[in-house]
């Protein structure tokens, strides 16, 4: 059986200064709304994004040719981990820096770097996932949105879904069949770079558990895309998207997406005395969020070193999403505080908030059914 690598990361006084950097920036930029806080990585504010993009925040390792930072990945590391402990809403930018410029480093042509990469680091160009189908879900090699050759490009009729701030964003890399599905599922699909302006492009929100709008269905009727607008070879689309799930996966907002609940809740259990008794509880936490911690950096520092680690990833999401959901309920049951949607702030709204989104953390980015298959094949037991 294959092996799963974790090797231990401690960071230096390159990324301590860097650190210390973020906090500033953070204390002068102002307090975020409270109703943002939890899962801030889903919310979008482009004047955020664009306020990070001029500290150079954005496509942080990629080459300086492209615009980027040509800096390290436990830097980038550092930058997203204090963003998202401050509850800082980055879901504009968010796709384009984590998973479509390194796609497009890794996949696309050198027109496609030059035209898009400088827009993404500048704070101007949002980008969408479009791989989840209706009747799909993450099973991807199931999908039936497909693309037609025609004359100088491609026809695109089908319809995605689950797909966050396509209502804002200017682009999507759409997965598509390009050619009839046969016995290995897995073939006959492309990317296609699809700007989300096209006629023939209908965006329907689709309301979240918790009142919020930020994903949605889309619907593609004839929708043309250029030839210069496929990423990588035709037909070659699937093992593209696996690798473009390696950066998905394994990054700190797939257990921090409820930090700032458990860190108001050890506040109020310290204030209303009740800590000693909860300490068992919070102590299991802590250590499990240390441990998360120390496993995603271990595969920021993989991929730093060109590797692509898409078996660690899928372990780091499928425990940091248990992680997530957990924790909630817990709090819930030490702490003296319901639970109130109505309140203007503090655990009683964290509490609710986390409650409320927590369903909906082992469903994006790849079931708990669909991450086990993937570390079971890995592992070489299927």
């Amino acid at each position: 059986m294959k092996k799963l690598y974790f090797t231990p990361v401690i960071t230096g006084e390159k990324e301590a200064a860097l650190r210390a950097e973020v906090r500033s920036f953070l204390d002068h930029y102002g307090a975020f709304n409270v109703s943002n806080i939890i899962d801030s990585w889903s919310i979008c504010d482009p004047e955020l994004s664009r306020a990070l993009a001029e500290k150079g925040w954005l496509g942080m390792t990629w080459p300086t040719e492209y615009g980027g930072g040509s800096r390290s990945y436990l830097e980038r590391y550092v930058v997203i981990e204090e963003l998202l402990a401050a509850g800082a809403p980055v879901g504009a930018h968010w796709v384009a820096d984590r998973q479509s410029g390194p796609l497009l480093l890794r996949f696309g042509s050198e027109e496609q770097r030059q035209y898009f990469l400088p827009k993404i680091v500048r704070g101007e160009c949002f980008f969408a996932i479009g791989m989840s189908e209706p009747n799909s879900g993450s099973d991807l090699a199931s999908i039936k949105t497909r693309a037609e050759k025609v004359d100088g490009g491609w026809l695109i009729n089908g319809s995605k879904i689950w797909t966050s701030w396509a209502h804002v964003c200017h682009q999507m890399i759409t997965l598509c069949r390009t050619a009839p599905p046969s016995d290995n599922r897995h073939a006959g699909m492309s990317q296609l770079i699809v700007d989300l302006s096209q006629k023939g492009i209908t965006v329907r929100p689709i309301i979240t558990l918790a009142g919020e709008a930020h994903f949605n269905e889309i619907f593609f009727d004839d929708v043309f895309v250029p030839d210069n607008r496929v990423v990588g070879q035709v037909n070659e689309g699937w093992s593209q998207v696996v690798a473009e799930l390696a950066f998905e996966r394994s990054g700190p907002e797939r257990f921090l997406s409820s930090y700032q609940l458990l860190e108001a809740a050890i506040k109020e259990l310290r204030e209303t005395n009740l800590m000693q008794q909860a300490e068992p509880i919070i102590g299991k936490f802590v250590a499990r969020l240390m441990v998360l911690r120390q496993m995603s950096l271990s595969v920021a520092n993989q991929l730093q070193e060109g590797k692509l680690p898409i078996n660690e990833a899928s372990v780091v999401k499928d425990l940091g999403t248990s992680f997530e959901q957990e924790l909630p309920e817990a709090m819930r049951l030490i702490l003296a505080t319901e639970p109130r949607s109505s309140a203007n702030g503090g655990v009683a709204r964290l509490l609710s908030d986390s409650i409320l989104k927590a369903p909906s953390f082992s469903l994006r980015g790849g079931t708990r059914e669909i991450l086990r298959g993937i570390i079971a094949r890995g592992l070489g037991l299927r």
